[in-house]
């Protein structure tokens, strides 16, 4: 389970360019997908090995270009519920400004991990500005400029020294059981179908309140069924600050997601697939998830012929193209209608993600399929697949291709190879890794 870096600081400070810097520079791998403005707050950093997901708070912050103090509270109180550490960027051009003190008295007061981050000492006169920012009563400044690289990377050095250790006891434990996770964005149903599944049965309920990531595990375990339903805290208490909606739904989307195999992602049926949904699906792409859409409310749906249902289908899968192969159910967590049919389409994902194909059967039949249809020569070199295998105990299926050129195989063949692979064996409602390695 990774963890999470928040980026805080009054508007203009750099924060997002050094967002841009931290996910993109060289040492990382980049999980930085195009998408909406919102969607590009989120990002994945590995650095030296160690992973985290690192969050600007401010792209979520409406009104973000004025200076106003309240969404500057938004931002902070949101980082300080649910990050694991805070990045707290300043400018050294500009020196301390009253709206950073106001957020340094709010930092101080936090338990959470906090650095200090000089930024715009974009040349050498600037450093000498530095030293003022230890009035911030937060401790050592870390000059860096996010324009071109000078500190980031002593300060990535810092930033995974200070990261909470995670207690790999605690989720060795929680590793063997299913962890799913309901996800949508607000007002699509999800308190009404996890209280539809637990009921008031709550003596069957156990909370473990876990791990460094703040989440909420209810062990579900009746009817057959054994799971954790992951909530964040953050979701089940109210926030003390005016919330606006959308940008904490997203945020804690991204904490529940990041710790579950399988997300259960809640649509309204009276209201279609909207922007935030397309974001939410992106945050459980890019983390390689299991995937169950649920259409909630559609008891209040007028039409509910074949016809319709089908283009509802056909408007999800496209919204959410190219991963296509995902199951769709449409029910209402009002009436429990179809909730269990929920549950055990959930449970066939998870056992989907952790289905593992024999390589003489994989070699067999993907032989037949390569010779029907070969990679494409490049240049006039022919790609020849050798050898396939599926690697042992990984989290997502994932398959490697062994063969003579590996990177002339482009994407086009690969998802006719994804395609031809879940046409024979069952990866429905999962992602898979397919990778080219030289024979």
């Amino acid at each position: 389970m990774g963890q999470l870096v928040a980026i805080v600081g009054r508007p203009n400070v750099g924060k997002s360019t050094l967002f841009n810097r931290l996910t993109q520079s060289r040492t990382a791998i980049v999980d930085e997908t195009a998408g909406t403005t919102r969607d590009r707050q989120y990002g994945k950093v590995d650095w030296n090995g160690k992973e985290f997901s690192i969050v600007d708070t401010g792209g979520w912050v409406v009104n973000s270009e004025d200076i106003f103090e309240g969404e500057i509270n938004k931002q902070v109180a949101l980082a300080i519920e649910q990050a694991d550490e805070i990045l707290f960027v300043v400018d050294a051009m500009n020196g301390v400004t009253d709206l950073d003190d106001h957020v340094a008295e709010i930092l101080r007061k936090s338990s959470k991990p906090v650095l200090l981050v000089a930024n715009k000492v974009d040349s050498n006169e600037w450093v000498y500005n530095v030293p003022e920012f230890y009035s911030l009563g937060l401790g050592e400044p870390w000059p860096v400029s996010a324009v071109n690289g000078y500190g980031t990377g002593d300060l990535l050095d810092e930033v995974v020294h200070k990261l909470p250790e995670r207690n790999e006891d605690e989720e060795a434990a929680l590793e063997d059981i299913p962890k799913f996770a309901i996800v949508g964005r607000p007002n699509a149903g999800k308190s009404s179908i996890i209280n539809a599944f637990i009921g008031e049965e709550r003596n069957i309920v156990t909370d473990i309140a876990g791990t460094t990531r703040d989440s909420i595990y209810t062990r579900y375990n009746k009817y057959g069924f054994d799971f954790y339903l992951v909530d964040t805290a953050g979701i089940r208490k109210k926030a003390k600050v005016n919330e606006d909606i959308e940008y904490y739904s997203v945020i804690r989307s991204i904490r529940a997601i990041e710790a579950s195999d399988v997300c259960i992602l809640m649509i309204d049926a009276t209201r279609g697939i909207e922007a935030q949904d397309c974001n939410i699906f992106s945050l459980i792409q890019r983390n390689k998830k299991g995937l169950v859409v649920c259409v909630n409310k559609w008891d209040l749906v007028k039409d509910k012929s074949q016809v319709a249902i089908k283009h509802f289908e056909d408007a999800i899968r496209n919204k959410f193209a190219p991963f296509m192969d995902f199951p769709i159910i449409f029910g209402s967590a009002l009436t429990k209608q179809r909730i269990y049919k929920v549950l055990e389409t959930a449970v066939d994902v998870y056992k989907n993600r952790r289905r593992e194909v024999p390589t003489h059967q994989l070699n067999t039949v993907l032989h037949e399929d390569i010779a029907a249809y070969p990679p494409p020569a490049n240049k006039g070199k022919y790609i020849k697949i050798k050898y396939i295998t599926m690697l042992k105990g990984s989290r997502i299926p994932t398959f490697i291709f062994f063969c003579n050129l590996p990177q002339w195989v482009k994407e086009p063949y690969r998802r006719y190879l994804e395609n031809k692979i879940r046409s024979h064996w069952d990866f429905h409602g999962t992602p898979i890794n397919l990778f080219m390695r030289e024979k």
